[in-house]
């Protein structure tokens, strides 16, 4: 594990398109469909990285309060599961269902999605308001294995708040830190 800051790239940039396979479901979904009404929050995970770990139970209450709101919430995983079996397909729709995630976990094999989103880490956050311009990427919160401090996703809060209520977030965005995402040799 090296752990990585995300890239702060150009607030405003237009979210990259995909379809990807869903591991829970079968299906294969693509932004355009699974894009909120008011916001977008895209989210690389994995399985087996402790920060993702570490803030797994805030990411389901996060959708939880806010998918009502028309903020839809998508996980990817993009690391090679060839070095990291625990993040495999199979692995991934496991963990999905026994922590209910209430969005979907889809699968990059190719990893073609991750490195157009400049993804760096897990986790990793990019936030897009209704128009898919980027309107925040960061971290979630202060909170990181062993610190002490509250998982409140007070970050990423505060920016759908923002979007919510009309608003641009606070330009003054830290970048989430966690492992790198696991590139294919």
């Amino acid at each position: 594990m090296a752990l990585t800051p995300s890239q702060m790239i150009d607030l405003g940039s237009a979210a990259p398109d995909f379809t990807l396979p869903d591991t829970v479901s079968g299906q294969a979904l693509s932004l355009q469909g699974s894009k909120g009404s008011q916001a977008t929050v895209i989210m690389f995970i994995c399985n087996h990285c402790p920060y993702v770990k570490h803030i797994n139970h805030q990411l389901v209450q996060l959708a939880n309060d806010y998918n009502a709101r028309g903020i839809s919430f998508i996980a990817i995983s993009a690391n090679d599961v060839t070095a990291h079996p625990d993040d495999a397909p199979e692995q991934m729709q496991r963990v999905a269902v026994e922590l209910q995630y209430p969005f979907p976990y889809l699968y990059d094999e190719t990893q073609a999605i991750a490195k157009a989103y400049e993804a760096a880490c897990t986790p990793d956050f990019f936030v897009y308001d209704k128009d898919l311009k980027l309107a925040y990427r960061g971290q979630l919160d202060d909170s990181r294995p062993g610190n002490q401090t509250p998982n409140d996703g007070k970050d990423i809060r505060a920016a759908l708040d923002a979007i919510l209520s009309g608003d641009k977030p606070s330009p003054r965005q830290r970048p989430s830190i966690g492992c790198n995402i696991k590139w294919k040799k």
